[in-house]
């Protein structure tokens, strides 16, 4: 059971973190394995909708074990989740935003090399950025917009030249893993500042707020399942392609995303970028070693980049782990 956030100590930003980096790399990789491997393509849509389902159950679980009896288990599912439609509807938002951006991932990740795609997916940070500013009323320091275009430069970098890996030859469409990835950013920056807001508007139990939201994502995905690979998966089957190592992606994406929750709730999305920097270094030394990446110079100075404009822009000249209720429109954008 995660701790009151007043309580929250170094320690335990520090453990979620470390945990969200390890899973990220590894789910990036692990997921790059099995598309390029696979003698049966599995189907992507069906595992985000397996995926939301597993995180739904482990929410439900750690809520038993958050109330520490059945009795008041029963009445918090019953006031939280079934008396309560409006809190629903509210949910419902960034799970369909978030069923749009795994798929986008998964879509993106079939095209891209793995190192590519995690560095290209940072753009998420300055999208991140405009949100909190706009939605929570934060405000930005001259420095930390100053690391947001160092980002996007690093990014432009990467893009320019990308790595190519030489060992494992996949027929791949750049063009469509780009427009995948910008369409995941822009969902992965609402999604995540509208959650954070949610979350911390609020005394409600992060576990039932996550139950709240994947019981909504669970009807989108199998609706976004059917309507883009319904003929197919009627005729091969719901699992067709499915192996342990899919199997495990789906483990590793659902325990990032509940990480993900916590992260957010007990620091703030600024604090995810610590998180995706590490990810990156991890995921490009296993793509070395995995599958042959050969980096070259615009790769590494646009990675080089993305990491230094990450570690730049988490370092806020003020709080960013609570919302300011009060801001000019001229400090919001420009800040101190």
């Amino acid at each position: 059971m995660a701790p009151a956030r007043e309580n929250v100590s170094l320690f335990f930003k520090l453990y979620c973190l470390t945990v969200m980096t390890l899973v990220a790399a590894a789910y990036t990789v692990a997921l790059r394995y099995t598309r390029t491997t696979a003698e049966e393509l599995y189907f992507s849509t069906t595992a985000v909708c397996i995926t939301e389902v597993i995180k739904l159950l482990i929410s439900v679980g750690l809520l038993a074990k958050e109330t520490g009896s059945l009795g008041r288990f029963k009445a918090s599912l019953s006031e939280n989740v079934l008396g309560s439609p409006k809190e629903l509807a509210k949910l419902s938002v960034p799970s369909l935003v978030y069923a749009v951006q795994n798929n986008m991932a998964f879509l993106a990740l079939s095209n891209l090399d793995a190192a590519v795609y995690q560095v290209t997916y940072q753009l998420k940070i300055p999208c991140t950025a405009l949100c909190t500013v706009l939605m929570l009323n934060r405000t930005l320091s001259k420095l930390q917009w100053i690391s947001v275009f160092m980002l996007c430069g690093g990014v432009t970098l990467v893009q320019w030249k990308p790595a190519q890996a030489t060992k494992v030859v996949v027929a791949q469409n750049p063009l469509l893993g780009f427009g995948a990835i910008a369409i995941a950013v822009l969902c992965s920056g609402f999604a995540g500042v509208y959650f954070e807001k949610v979350l911390k508007s609020s005394d409600t139990s992060l576990w039932v707020r996550n139950i709240q939201m994947y019981l909504s994502g669970i009807v989108v995905t199998l609706a976004g399942t059917y309507l883009s690979d319904g003929a197919e998966i009627q005729e091969k089957g719901f699992f067709y392609g499915y192996t342990y190592y899919v199997w495990f992606v789906i483990f590793l994406a659902s325990v990032g995303g509940l990480y993900t929750s916590v992260v957010v709730k007990y620091t703030d999305n600024i604090m995810k970028g610590f998180s995706a920097a590490a990810a990156i270094v991890l995921s490009t030394i296993a793509s070395v070693l995995l599958f042959g990446l050969q980096i070259t110079l615009s790769f590494a100075l646009g990675a080089l980049l993305v990491c230094v404009s990450i570690y730049l822009y988490g370092l806020p000249r003020q709080d960013t782990t609570s919302i300011q209720q009060e801001a000019t429109s001229k400090e919001r954008i420009i800040g101190v």
